[in-house]
């Protein structure tokens, strides 16, 4: 079998990338309790950097091969994926409690950023001074989430002694991390690509589902494991710092890295970018209700994934049903899902100004 070594290599790269993002996340933690950072923002900031490290170093290394495709289409993937499955499975283990800061402040941040890359790629290239403006926004952002983390001393968790250590072993953590996730990118982009080559499947969209799923392994792990002690914060905080880094962070890299730019398929900016920031202004009403995040609005994120996934499965298998499938979603699924998040939104404001 062909695929075999292809599939290899992908699973083991998926394995060395969460094996890098946990040591990175765990090194990247202690470092920023060293210099006193406030637990807020080490889960906004460090943390969501740590978790989309293996991101990185996948779309930087495609850029570098010249394979921007997947490059590109593994940050929209991800960023789908973080919102849609890592959300919504979180919020199916626990409801999820929202601090107020992530509704006023940094979902609205979520949705400007991501339209502006739409923007930015709806010429079919990333620029590499739209890849230098995204990075000016990656650092503006950061300090602005360290200036504004008193603001509200009541949202501040408590610090998790079990995340403190020595500077050496913070270091060890962190380079650790960087070996795995270096290599075990190298092995992922590999993989896939001859995967995509094997299976006569694009490499947008190989990015799109495999690679950003897998890449994304650490924002789901972190993600559900704090929902289940109760640190929602984190869990959200994770998942809206990871897309945000995504964006500003990883399309700011490998824009410049690319030179003369970096390539957008012409489906991603027709069909995925839309629907990245579809599914993220769906996050506005969704935690406007009452601050939480119920087990049926994470049941509805996972559905609309596997509606996702779906429709790229029949557009490079069975063709001849995209059609079909396409007019059930619009006529009868999503206008549903439409009325819920009016209906939800609508509540909100009752119960707020009654």
């Amino acid at each position: 079998m062909p695929l075999l070594p292809s599939a290899i290599e992908i699973i083991v790269g998926i394995l060395l990338l969460f094996g890098g993002g946990e040591l990175f996340v765990g090194g990247s933690t202690a470092v920023a309790l060293l210099f006193g950072i406030p637990q807020i923002v080490i889960g906004l900031t460090v943390v969501s950097l740590g978790t989309s490290a293996p991101e990185l170093f996948v779309s930087l290394i495609s850029t570098i091969q010249g394979s921007d495709a997947i490059a590109v289409s593994n940050v929209v993937g991800s960023n789908i994926f973080n919102v849609l499955v890592v959300l919504g499975l979180s919020a199916l283990v626990v409801p999820l409690r929202v601090k107020s800061r992530l509704i006023r402040r940094d979902v609205p941040l979520l949705l400007g950023v991501s339209m502006a890359v739409w923007g930015m790629a709806s010429g079919g290239r990333i620029t590499w001074q739209a890849g230098l403006a995204l990075l000016v926004g990656t650092v503006i952002n950061i300090i602005w989430e360290m200036r504004t983390a008193g603001e509200n001393p009541d949202e501040v968790d408590d610090i998790d002694e079990n995340d403190r250590a020595t500077p050496a072993v913070a270091a060890a953590k962190l380079a650790g991390g960087l070996v795995l996730l270096v290599v075990g990118s190298q092995i992922l982009v590999k993989g896939a690509t001859a995967a995509a080559l094997g299976l006569g499947i694009s490499q947008a969209v190989i990015g799109l589902t495999i690679v950003s799923a897998g890449t994304s392994m650490p924002e789901l792990v972190t993600s559900l494991v704090a929902a289940y002690r109760g640190k929602a914060d984190l869990a959200i905080g994770n998942v809206v710092g990871s897309n945000l880094l995504n964006q500003l962070l990883i399309l700011g890299v490998c824009g410049v890295f690319s030179g003369e730019g970096l390539l957008v398929d012409q489906v991603v900016i027709s069909r995925d970018l839309p629907v990245m920031v579809l599914t993220t202004l769906a996050l506005l009403p969704i935690l406007w209700t009452r601050g939480v995040v119920t087990r049926l609005e994470g049941g509805i994120l996972v559905g609309l994934y596997g509606l996702y996934l779906v429709e790229q499965l029949l557009t490079n298998t069975v063709t001849s049903a995209v059609d079909e499938f396409r007019f059930v979603a619009l006529v009868a699924i999503l206008p549903l899902v439409f009325v819920f998040l009016v209906w939800q939104t609508l509540r909100w404001r009752r119960d707020r100004f009654a």
